[in-house]
């Protein structure tokens, strides 16, 4: 893609312990680099990682692939610095290791599990990862010019990420390809392994492949730069117009943790919930940490301070200069950030269902978000007044709600939210 090298690239198979190793043999030596956060150099538009003179390019696509594919250990021998960019996507890499065929090894695969929230910012860009007992992303992916929004919120398993996430192709914004040029980078691009969107049409060999395609691509890059941690994750990572760069901050910093030796045990529950009464007209703070799961720095909700009736919920959420997240963003600006907002609206919206329900051993847990708007800047001093109705409700276990945040009866934020209660373990 950036090289414009032709390359020929071979996976072999590598023993239990091994890792994901990168070998270049057209280099003196046939140095190996694994893929490992701490060799990341260059993060323009793509991944690079380097030992000593040798250096590989645009890593994350493969890297996606293996990870999404559950592949632990293997050898990518490469006779160039980059690998072949095929169609843009990962899944002619996953072609490749079905039809290899993975075997499991003796060694018991081990997780990196989150036990407390991590949050990086760049610009305005940001990423959270709170625990989870699974791999799960929710990403937001928009531009300045305000070509395209779309979000998705997925489980990343082997199967999803084979049918959902591995067909998604890069893509760039028309006016983005002169500059890149000159940088040096997309020297083998065409339209042949890349999707190029110009004002609102979509120039591409073939038909979008899912029409929220953009939001898998960049689900995509995160799995294929989180692989770069050399151990499987287990976290929710929450993403707001992530990128290469943002998304080796948030490597760096669940490493730094997994060096410290926290996060590798099984997430344990950090609240006791109880159930809302229907005589409960309003949550303080106390009721509000019983009912959610979340603690600091991610509970978003500071008092529920009405329910309208079965259906509709009143919170509020204090924005003080105190917050962690306005250190970076932004420095000298501070605003909150949008998908911060959207946490606020998910929360509200779930202590709803979970009132609605009448189970303390329920939690919500967000589906899906549609028609997300960010309407104005949200800064400190302000205080966010959150309001959801819940709209659609099945069986108790699924629903819908529509949510909004103003400051002083201005709509700053809205969105559509869809919801499923599970069962704690």
């Amino acid at each position: 893609m950036h090289t414009g090298e032709t390359v020929t690239l071979t996976l072999k198979p590598a023993p239990a312990g091994h890792g994901i190793v990168f070998k270049r043999t057209d280099l003196a030596g046939q140095p190996e680099l694994p893929a490992r956060i701490g060799q990341v150099t260059d993060l323009v538009r793509a991944t690079t990682i380097q030992s000593g003179h040798a250096k590989i390019h645009t890593v994350e696509h493969v890297l996606s692939a293996l990870s999404g594919c559950g592949i632990d250990n293997v050898l990518v021998e490469m006779d160039a610095s980059e690998p072949p960019i095929m169609d843009g996507s990962s899944r002619p890499f996953v072609q490749l290791i079905a039809e290899a065929g993975p075997e499991e090894q003796d060694l018991e695969r081990k997780y990196f599990t989150l036990d407390a929230p991590i949050s990086v910012t760049r610009g305005a860009s940001s990423l959270i990862a709170i625990p989870s007992d699974e791999l799960k992303i929710s990403c937001t992916s928009t531009d300045d010019r305000g070509v395209h929004t779309q979000h998705l919120s997925i489980v990343i398993d082997p199967e999803s990420f084979q049918t959902q996430i591995a067909p998604a192709r890069t893509f760039t914004i028309y006016e983005d390809i002169e500059e890149l040029l000159k940088l040096g980078k997309i020297r083998g691009g065409s339209l042949d392994c890349a999707v190029v969107i110009k004002g609102d049409k979509i120039l591409s060999k073939e038909p979008l492949r899912f029409k929220d395609e953009f939001v898998r691509h960049k689900i995509l890059d995160i799995i294929g730069d989180i692989a770069l941690l050399g151990m499987p994750l287990k976290a929710h990572i929450v993403a707001m117009r992530p990128g290469h760069a943002v998304n080796a901050e948030l490597t760096k910093a669940l490493f730094a943790k997994m060096k410290e030796g926290k996060g590798g045990a099984p997430r344990k529950e950090m609240h006791t919930s109880r159930v809302i009464d229907p005589s409960e007209t309003q949550l303080d703070i106390r009721r509000v940490l019983e009912t959610l799961p979340h603690r600091y720095p991610f509970v978003m909700v500071d008092r529920v301070i009405e329910f309208k009736g079965s259906d509709e919920i009143v919170a509020i959420k204090n924005v003080t200069i105190n917050e962690p997240y306005f250190n970076g963003h932004f420095p000298g600006n501070p605003v909150m950030p949008g998908v911060l907002q959207l946490e606020a609206m998910a929360q509200t919206a779930g202590i709803m269902m979970l009132r609605l329900t009448a189970n303390s051993a329920n939690s919500a847990f967000l589906m899906s978000a549609d028609k997300v708007k960010f309407r104005r800047p949200v800064r400190p001093g302000d205080q966010l007044r959150i309001t959801a109705k819940l709209t659609k409700s099945r069986a108790g276990k699924l629903a819908t709600a529509a949510v909004q945040c103003t400051v002083d009866d201005q709509v700053v934020s809205s969105a559509e939210l869809m919801f499923t209660l599970v069962m704690a373990e």
